[in-house]
């Protein structure tokens, strides 16, 4: 990369001038004017907007670490908070020139510290325990945040280096429902009240921003957080802060909470709490005035919620993830017994990719940048034969077999000790990538990450052989059914239409089985319509019996109900550390110094055609 801000970052429209412009072209759309803009007490509207983002992941730049190239999408996505910088400022100008209006906040919902190279780079390799600034620390301080709240990947790198990141920022991180073990106060500030100066009038308004975090970090950073942190429910916290914050001042109560806004939960009833409780919390607790969403990863303009108790309207807004969108509110409010009360809500998403990266962040970063390019391109090990994943779809691979090695293995390893460890493991893997090979010779930390291109984290669960028979028979789905033994093009017997996939089922939906220490054996005949394809079951050479039981290494996207396996959901969850597989790839690599298929590789499923090999040529 060059030093050239905007050639390195941007590839869209550049902001010309005015920041209207660069707001029109990012989307945005003024909310209209309070209907009552005199009340018949002659009390005049002032708008406050507050500024959100969320789901950062370590991203500043707008760069694929594992591609070596500009990040890109199918949407034309841009991502990171070089380009935030630039709505930031553009938003700040354009109600700057309204005297009237007070500046605007700006927030965050949590997960900032991991999820890019960059981020693992000063958590693992030059850890800001040692001194050096986090690259998001430097960018969110440099554009002024006023606030954010923890997210669960904040306690991905343990709490020395979460700790270490919350000193170094100059705004406060929030978290009301992480609670010490024992007493039950929280661990990190709850809320934060932040004194907006009105032009034109004599009392600032008093706005109250709480924080609040996913409790499934119990869960998934257990190992972390045990007998230190405990996380009460998003719901039964916010009843109990939001009148505190009331009392404590605040006219105005802005939520930042790290959980999605429909209610739901990836682990189940593991908790007696919901992962997922935005907008329950908006509907039960009264005195909050909008939420900046965060956690699910989804775009959410505006959504409106009615508080039971009240009858009040509260906005909700998510805006996406990796600094893709800004979120932007608009608060309406008015004096009205000589405190400011919120009249009117409005939300928004203005989209970064209209917008050139801010060359300040840009200049402030490079060299970090710079440092973890060089790293992700770094020599890592050796591989003794070059894998590729291109016929991955349709015949077993040493490249999708590695992935299920590094799989299998770490869960095999975390289980011991425990009544599981005498059980059979098997992991579960996908062709996500068929364009990912690993090359003979030097290994890159960019080449072992190309075969897992999605930011998934490795969970571990029980299935009896009759659930695993099942969830082979649905993955078989994603073939055509076809006569005779070919040779056929790929495009002949993969990624069959169905009812829920109608223009094919995609490759990653498409899931492939294997033993760690013993092979998972069987065929997938495709000649049988669906639901009676798979033939030959059998581990370490015996038929699998329906009550046996194994341990699966599955990633989080199919555990949590992704692509609508049968079982996967529903099994008992044995390990989830939410730790990134592919990360666990590179970390195996590091560590061996080699990539070699002998120690992974055998070829334990095939396709047929009633009972007779399949040609497949690509």
């Amino acid at each position: 990369m060059t030093d050239n801000g905007d050639r390195t970052m941007g590839r869209r429209t550049m902001i010309s001038g005015a920041a209207a412009t660069a707001l029109v072209a990012a989307g945005y759309q003024a909310a209209p004017a309070y209907a009552g803009e005199k009340n018949g007490h002659g009390h005049k509207t002032v708008r406050l907007s507050v500024l959100g983002t969320t789901d950062l992941h370590g991203n500043v730049f707008n760069w694929d670490y594992f591609k070596n190239a500009e990040y890109d999408d199918s949407a034309h996505n841009d991502i990171g908070l070089a380009k935030i910088s630039t709505l930031v400022k553009a938003a700040r100008a354009e109600i700057a020139k309204d005297r009237r209006r007070p500046a605007p906040l700006l927030l965050d919902a949590g997960d900032t510290i991991q999820g890019t190279p960059l981020a693992y780079y000063y958590a693992k390799i030059e850890p800001i325990t040692g001194g050096h600034v986090h690259p998001m620390a430097a960018a969110m301080n440099a554009i002024g945040y006023d606030a954010a709240a923890l997210g669960n990947h904040e306690f991905n790198y343990g709490l020395d280096i979460l700790r270490k990141f919350q000193r170094q920022l100059r705004f406060p991180l929030l978290g009301a429902n992480a609670q010490d073990w024992t007493t039950g106060l929280p661990v990190f500030p709850p809320y934060v009240l932040k004194r907006v100066h009105v032009p034109g009038a004599g009392r600032p308004i008093t706005v109250g921003i709480l924080g609040l975090t996913n409790p499934g970090i119990a869960i998934w950073d257990k190992a972390t957080v045990e007998n230190k942190i405990k996380f009460g429910g998003i719901v039964e916290l916010a009843k109990y802060w939001v009148p505190r914050v009331r009392r404590a001042g605040a006219d105005v109560v802005i939520v930042s909470a790290h959980s999605g806004i429909d209610l739901s939960s990836s682990y189940g009833d593991a908790l007696p709490v919901p992962e997922n409780a935005a907008g329950p919390m908006a509907e039960q607790v009264p005195g909050i005035d909008a939420v900046l969403v965060g956690h699910a990863h989804q775009e959410i303009a505006e959504r409106f919620v009615t508080n039971k108790q009240t009858g009040e309207q509260v906005v909700l807004v998510e805006p996406l993830k990796w600094g893709m969108r800004l979120a932007q509110i608009d608060l309406d409010l008015q004096q009205q017994r000589g405190r400011w009360k919120v009249v009117a809500r409005h939300s928004q998403v203005l989209n970064a990719n209209t917008v050139a990266a801010d060359p300040k962040v840009v200049r402030l970063l490079q060299k970090d940048h710079d440092q973890v390019v060089e790293y992700v391109n770094s020599k890592i090990g050796t591989c003794t034969t070059a894998m590729s994943a291109a016929t991955a779809p349709w015949e077993d691979t040493a490249a999708l077999d590695f992935v299920n090695f590094v799989q299998a293995d770490a869960v095999s390893k975390a289980i011991a000790g425990t009544p599981e460890a005498s059980l059979p493991v098997l992991a579960i893997a996908a062709p996500f990538n068929r364009a990912a090979a690993i090359p003979a010779g030097d290994v890159s930390v960019r080449d072992v990450a190309g075969l897992y291109i999605f930011d998934n984290t490795l969970l571990a669960v029980k299935m009896t052989g009759a659930q695993v028979q099942e969830y082979l028979e649905f993955s078989a789905q994603y073939f055509k059914q076809v006569s005779g033994t070919g040779p056929f093009t790929p495009d002949q017997v993969t990624n069959a239409p169905t009812p829920t996939a109608p223009s094919g089922t995609p490759d990653y939906n498409y899931d492939i089985l294997g033993g760690l220490t013993k092979p998972l054996v069987y065929r997938i005949d495709i000649a049988k319509p669906v639901g009676s394809r798979i033939t030959g079951l059998s581990y370490d050479g015996a038929p699998v019996a329906a009550d046996q039981e194994f341990v699966v290494a599955v990633n989080n996207y199919r555990q949590s109900g992704g692509g609508n396996f049968p079982h996967v959901s529903k099994a008992p969850v044995l390990y989830n550390q939410q730790v990134e597989i592919r990360q666990l790839m590179i970390d195996y690599v590091t560590a061996t110094g080699s990539v070699d298929p002998a120690v992974f590789a055998t070829t334990d499923w095939a396709l047929v055609s009633n009972g007779a090999p399949i040609v497949v040529t690509a």
